[in-house]
């Protein structure tokens, strides 16, 4: 079985300058540990909120390096830095709605600012991108409420089978899938 390949990107300015530690991409990687039983390995950055830059990255990950799955942390917000979302659809053939609008509807229930965010999801070719928010507490929320589709759609656009650990978070597949 093909190791999957996944991104990881956490995009804060303060952060790619090492004037805080990158917590929210190590929350991510921690947090597909505990969901991933498959084996897999991680392409991984800390960039600036610079559109053209994440672009950049975001297609290298997934034409060159051959990431099935990206995840980006930070940008999401409505700050004049907070291009996060732009740079996604920028390099997105097919958007897909319904990541974020789960991922605020779960955010609701423990911050009222959840409505602020603008988490997105598309797909690049064989590559599903997701933008979640940059607090370690929101990524994990998020990610438990959209991670159980995630290995289907990943099937659907050709990537490798990802397999979960069933104690830790159950992947939705069809029965006939």
């Amino acid at each position: 079985m093909a190791v999957a390949k996944i991104g990881v990107i956490n995009v804060s300015d303060r952060a790619s300058k090492g004037i805080y530690e990158d917590i929210p991409g190590k929350a991510i990687v921690d947090t597909l540990n505990d969901y991933l039983v498959s084996e897999w390995e991680t392409e991984y950055l800390v960039l600036p909120d610079e559109q053209d830059e994440l672009e950049a990255a975001m297609i290298e990950m997934a034409d060159k390096k051959g990431c099935s799955l990206i995840v980006t942390c930070g940008g999401t917000g409505p700050a004049p830095r907070d291009v996060t979302p732009e740079a996604t659809e920028a390099v997105c053939n097919k958007m897909m709605p319904g990541f974020g609008e789960l991922m605020r509807q779960e955010s609701m229930k423990f911050v009222p600012t959840a409505i602020l965010s603008r988490q997105t999801a598309g797909i690049r070719n064989k590559t599903l991108i997701v933008n979640l928010p940059g607090k370690p507490k929101a990524i994990r929320e998020c990610l438990d409420a959209v991670f159980p589709a995630i290995p289907y759609c990943i099937d659907l656009i050709g990537g490798p089978y990802l397999e979960c650990n069933e104690e830790v978070i159950k992947a939705f597949r069809p029965k006939n899938s």
